[in-house]
């Protein structure tokens, strides 16, 4: 694709030749004369000098390093969003598989969208729904009277329990667990643990992506919710009755309990860990290693051993470096006294 071509799918201005011939994508650590590239963190501004790249998406305030009159230049409103644009078109899309394996195992009342992809030794149980242009990959469990929408793709080794719902464009990667039990045990009067029967399902909204080896608990009673547009890393425990709200993004090994409502558009770090029966207010972030123990109710950054405001915990931290000399004043204090 010419280099004319490109900035006019991205609206960029151009510095260089338009008629550059550009054949892929690269880093810009590793480009080739053939490749385009960008910088959007400041941090690989530094590689503007070294690398090898045709072109570069810059944005229109970029301020250039060095002179590099062998590189043309193309200034975008946002350089990380037009690279995406181009990911889109220039990645090389696989020719979709469609069709049923004779491996697989499709109990009675199984209802099929068109141009579903059924993988070897797929297992679908009674009454359940696979929407159209849906793929259930390799060694996927699937229980009875689930629903799983259009233009969903279902990963390998992925289990579904009995009644969970996924809507249009899902996809859960593989490993994970959607609509296994809570962790619900009620203690009698000797001690011992009753497991209390979890009776709800796992309901997905409309494009969430799960990420590998993720763990949805079916609900109690009711469903545990992630709303349209959730985004989920790998390695994240979501217990059950939880309630994800829209275009919330987390990232790995974050662990939710029971019960706790989480707004729309947070952003909750890695390792980050949320105590049960919580409100967690819309636009809150939540740094990474964060307990949180109490709800949040006003939008903000949070971070800490026990969240609090970012500005509070930087606070902290300064307080906490001051102690020694506090210590010492306060030896000097008693010394003088003695």
């Amino acid at each position: 694709m010419k280099l004319s071509e490109i900035a006019n799918i991205i609206g960029a201005d151009i510095t260089g030749d338009p008629e550059l011939e550009i054949r892929g994508l690269g880093k810009i650590e590793t480009s080739t004369k053939d490749q385009i590239t960008f910088i959007s963190n400041p941090l690989y501004a530094k590689h503007f000098k070294t690398t090898n790249a045709g072109a570069i998406i810059v944005s229109m305030d970029f301020v250039f390093p060095s002179n590099r009159d062998d590189i043309s230049i193309l200034k975008v409103k946002d350089p990380y969003f037009a690279f995406i644009k181009l990911l889109e078109i220039f990645e090389v899309k696989k020719i979709k598989d469609v069709g049923i394996s004779s491996n697989s195992i499709l109990a009675e009342g199984v209802i099929i969208g068109k141009d579903v992809f059924i993988d070897d030794f797929v297992k679908i149980g009674m009454n359940s729904v696979i929407g159209d242009n849906t793929e259930v990959h390799s060694n996927v469990s699937i229980g009875s009277e689930v629903k799983i929408g259009n233009n969903c793709i279902i990963e390998s080794n992925v289990t579904v329990y009995n009644g969970c719902i996924l809507g249009n464009d899902v996809t859960v990667h593989s490993g994970t667990v959607i609509g296994s039990d809570g962790f619900g045990f009620a203690k009698d009067d000797k001690g011992k643990f009753k497991k209390i029967l979890q009776s709800g399902i796992v309901k997905i909204e409309d494009e969430v992506e799960i990420g590998s080896n993720c763990t949805i608990d079916r609900a109690t009673i009711g469903e545990t919710i992630l709303r349209r547009g959730v985004k989920l890393d790998n390695q994240i425990q979501i217990a059950h009755n939880v309630e994800i709200d829209e275009d919330t993004v987390i990232a790995a090994q974050v662990g939710i309990a029971g019960s706790t409502k989480i707004g729309k558009r947070c952003m909750i770090g890695g390792q980050a860990g949320i105590v049960g029966h919580l409100i967690i207010c819309d636009d809150v972030i939540i740094g990474a290693s964060v307990g949180v123990a109490k709800s949040i109710t006003q939008p903000g950054v949070y971070t800490g051993y026990r969240s609090k405001p970012m500005r509070d915990a930087l606070k902290d931290d300064v307080n906490i470096k001051e102690i020694p000399k506090l210590k010492e004043r306060i030896k000097k204090l008693e010394d003088k006294n003695k």
